[in-house]
């Protein structure tokens, strides 16, 4: 038996999902009008261990599966991994995370925001974002865009703002848990609730079976599925004191 939030894992959840008939996409081409029929946007937050993102890059090009990888600045901003990242042919984004940087003042963080945008644009042709929930922090990134509009930076979407509303199914694995118990911002309104059998990898791969979705939306955080089994060991103990202060941050919001 292949052990949850391994890496294994995650090539056995693709291959559900492929053996589904579900078809891969970015969040780019999505937005661009989709694959037609069941679809599924696979898309990776960068938090932290920008190599396992390159090992999760490579693992889905050998099985064919495109998908998206946001990267923070300047936590997990390594060109050379983002470059070869690109080179399987997956999307590459920002993660930002700029209004809780700059503490609520909008000014700082939009100059910011133009600033780190620019840096990864000497990489790649950035077309999408996706903020990052800094759970610490007393403010949603998000919420830049209720002052400002992120199409006058040319880009083509935001991965929470722009895909909301379009009949997708969301789930994301924060927390090691897929039923969303331990996400404090890791959400998107009207994406369809959670099927409540979804806890593990396991129970998601049975439910992507039986479920008839015609388009599924999945974040998978790379530094969550380890790489060995001393990875694994590590990885679960910082999400247990992780999943622990959430709880109490979600008490007192």
């Amino acid at each position: 038996m292949v052990r949850d939030f391994t890496m294994a894992k995650y090539g056995e959840l693709c291959r559900v999902l492929l053996g589904a008939g579900y078809t891969p996409v970015t969040v780019d081409r999505y937005l661009a009008g989709g694959s037609g029929g069941r679809t599924v946007i696979l898309r990776h937050d960068v938090d932290r261990k920008p190599e396992n993102a390159l090992k999760m890059a490579e693992l889905e090009h050998a099985l064919g599966v495109t998908s998206t990888y946001y990267f923070r600045h300047p936590h997990t901003f390594i060109p050379e991994i983002i470059e070869q990242v690109l080179s399987l042919g997956h999307e590459v984004g920002y993660h930002y995370e700029v209004l809780a940087k700059a503490k609520g003042d909008y000014e700082k963080a939009i100059t910011l925001f133009a600033r780190e945008l620019e840096e990864f644009r000497t990489l790649c042709d950035v077309r999408t974002i996706c903020m990052h929930g800094s759970p610490l922090s007393r403010y949603d990134n998000r919420d830049l865009w209720k002052r400002y509009d992120f199409g006058e930076f040319g880009l083509v979407g935001e991965a929470y703002l722009s895909m909301a509303g379009k009949g997708l199914r969301y789930l994301t694995d924060t927390g090691r848990n897929w039923g969303g118990k331990h996400s404090v911002r890791d959400a998107m309104p009207g994406a369809g609730g959670i099927p409540p059998s979804v806890a593990t990898t396991d129970d998601l791969a049975r439910w992507v079976g039986s479920a008839g979705e015609e388009g599924l939306y999945l974040t998978v955080h790379p530094e969550r599925w380890a790489m060995s089994e001393g990875e694994w060991a590590v990885s679960y103990s910082q999400d247990v004191v992780s999943n622990f202060g959430k709880k109490v941050l979600m008490m007192v919001l």
